[in-house]
C-alpha cells in the first residue's frame, strides 16, 4: 500500500482525529487479501491496536439487543415419527421445544417455560460470537 498524502502535526495537541471516511478507508484496506493490519496501520503512522478496535467496531454483524427475523422449520422431536409427534398423548402431556441453530454446528434448546427476557439475553450473546 502506497502512501498518498502525508500529515504534519503542527500543533501541540496529541492526538489526531480521524473522520469516519478515513477509518472505514484504513478497515477496508486490512481486509484486502495478502495484506495484514500491521502494514496498514504503519503506513498510517498508527498503532495496530488502534486499527484493530476500529475494524472491530466497523465489522460488528449486528448490535447487541437487537432482534433478527430468521426462518424457523418446525420439526418432531428426534426419535419421535411425524405422525406420533401430531397425536396427542393422555398419558403425559406433550411441553412443547424449541430448539435453534445458531449456525457452525451450535444449538439451543429451551422449553416451553423458558424466560423469554433470559432467552433474549443468551441468543444476543450467542449471535454476536
Amino acid at each position: 500500500m502506497t502512501m498518498s498524502r502525508v500529515e504534519v502535526i503542527t500543533s501541540v495537541q496529541r492526538r489526531r482525529r480521524w473522520s469516519r471516511a478515513e477509518k472505514e478507508r484504513l478497515v477496508a484496506a486490512t481486509l484486502e487479501p495478502g495484506v495484514t493490519v500491521s502494514e496498514v496501520s504503519q503506513a498510517a503512522g498508527m498503532h495496530s491496536s488502534q486499527l484493530f478496535r476500529w475494524r472491530k467496531g466497523l465489522c460488528r454483524r449486528s448490535e447487541p439487543g437487537v432482534s433478527h427475523l430468521v426462518p424457523v422449520k418446525i420439526a418432531p422431536a428426534p426419535g419421535i415419527s411425524e405422525q406420533a409427534a401430531q397425536l396427542p398423548s393422555a398419558a403425559s402431556p406433550r411441553r412443547g421445544v424449541i430448539e435453534i441453530e445458531l449456525g457452525g454446528g451450535r444449538c439451543v434448546r429451551v422449553d416451553r417455560d423458558v424466560d423469554p427476557e433470559a432467552l433474549g439475553r443468551v441468543l444476543d450473546v450467542l449471535g454476536s460470537r
